[in-house]
């Protein structure tokens, strides 16, 4: 039979020319993934809208770089802490109803904020407690929805692409959400933002309940979460490959991400701007991850993405260390450019070969870790970059993070031929590259 004739529950050959989504686009093609492209889509311009209204709330509440650090710190550590203990859960539990679950409780924690603005009642402390409180739920979050990828895409071979597709949305989110965000704080307050991203949250849960998923048969486990735990950290951390990813992803983290904790300061008194100053940073940071995004899209396989890794964390340095310099708005516009595409390729990469290379039955587990050296290592850099800040300045602070992510960047080269000597077996057996003599094991 043709590739493009297919039969019909009838029996009756059909042989019309099917026409599948372009090739940097194949993971649409699966009609679940569809669903979370569009429902995530409109929640996450709501969740980067939240993101710059608190940013923005603190400073104006308090003026001060240390508490924007330490409400940032709040509102991550509790991932840090919490994490690995969701990653056991994960692996045991429907990863879609545990979905259903977080962004209602998150849906509840953005209108309660927004009714607390609105309403004049808003302080420090409650919005400690709140960002306290979303931590929490983004422990269990992040790393069931980067396990639930592999059930909406059906064909392994398109995680990758899914992977891809999926940072495309969330800087496309990025790129609107923070610019929607300055506008609207400047014509009213940062109340709206938490208002429009609690109700943004509606999307999302529609469509997880739209899902058709053959859920695999959770296996009942007799063994403790203790031991389980402690299974998945000597997984992760005898393999190579995964170990040493996760090791530089942590340094950026603690490292180079927090630099967006110090945006409102760089708005306001370096760049002598406003809130929309702080959006057009941020719509920029998201333009250039975007473009990271969509040009792994465009791959057609993950060989040669060990390497991105490392030459990403340059760019992102690059990035960090130039808009530490910069005093005039649009070099700082390119230079958070820069430091976004290196950003976002770094993340897209790094996830797309952990996920490739994972095994099933630990895949929660292990994505847990990858949320605690993502999002974990972020509060004790929030934390820092607001001491760095308070005590030498925000632009050398950031000078000094980004000369770190550049050391670390260069220890990584130091070991690409011992992961690649451990991935290649692994991609033969898959099939991902050829064995000698073009047979493919």
């Amino acid at each position: 039979m043709s590739p493009t004739e297919k039969t019909t529950r009838a029996g009756v050959t059909d042989s019309r020319p099917r026409t599948p989504p372009p090739h940097a686009w194949r993971a649409l093609g699966h009609r679940n993934f569809r669903l979370f492209f569009g429902g995530q889509s409109i929640s996450l311009i709501g969740t980067w809208m939240t993101r710059i209204a608190t940013s923005w709330l603190v400073y104006r509440l308090t003026g001060s770089a240390l508490l924007l650090g330490t409400v940032s710190f709040a509102g991550q550590i509790p991932t840090f802490i919490f994490a690995p203990f969701a990653g056991v859960w994960i692996d045991r539990l429907n990863r879609r109803k545990l979905l259903v679950w977080t962004q209602t409780a998150s849906m509840v924690q953005s209108l309660a904020l927004a009714a607390l603005t609105l309403s004049h009642h808003i302080t420090i402390p409650l919005i400690l407690f709140l960002s306290v409180t979303q931590g929490i739920i983004n422990a269990f979050d992040m790393p069931g929805r980067q396990s639930f990828m592999v059930q909406m895409v059906e064909d392994r071979a398109d995680l990758g692409n899914a992977i891809a597709i999926n940072s495309s949305m969330v800087n496309i989110a990025r790129l609107i959400g923070p610019s929607l965000a300055g506008m609207l704080i400047a014509a009213t307050s940062e109340g709206w933002c938490f208002l429009i991203d609690g109700i943004s949250y509606i999307a999302v849960i529609a469509s997880l309940l739209a899902m058709r998923i053959n859920v695999p048969q959770v296996l009942k486990t007799a063994t403790s979460m203790a031991h389980e735990l402690h299974e998945g950290w000597t997984y992760v951390w005898q393999f190579l490959p995964i170990r040493n990813i996760l090791l530089l992803f942590a340094v950026v983290s603690l490292m180079g991400m927090p630099f967006v904790v110090l945006m409102p300061i760089f708005a306001a008194r370096v760049l002598h701007g406003g809130p929309h100053t702080l959006g057009f940073l941020m719509g920029a940071m998201g333009v250039g991850a975007l473009a990271s995004a969509l040009s792994l899209a465009a791959r057609k396989t993950v060989r040669g993405l060990i390497r991105i890794i490392p030459v990403s964390a340059v760019v992102f340095a690059i990035g960090l260390i130039g808009f530490g310099l910069s005093h005039w708005f649009w070099l700082s516009i390119v230079a958070v450019l820069i430091a976004g595409m290196g950003m976002m390729q770094g993340m897209a990469a790094s996830n797309t070969i952990i996920q490739t290379l994972v095994t099933e039955d630990k895949r929660g587990r292990v994505m847990s870790f990858y949320t605690m050296a993502f999002m974990g290592m972020a509060p004790f850099g929030s934390l820092l970059a607001g001491s760095l800040a308070s005590a030498i300045g925000a632009p050398i602070a950031v000078i000094v993070t980004g000369t770190v992510v550049l050391l670390g960047a260069a220890w990584f080269f130091t070991r690409l031929p011992a992961i690649r000597r451990v991935i290649r077996p692994i991609y033969r057996e898959m099939g991902i590259i050829p064995v000698e003599g073009g047979v493919q094991s």
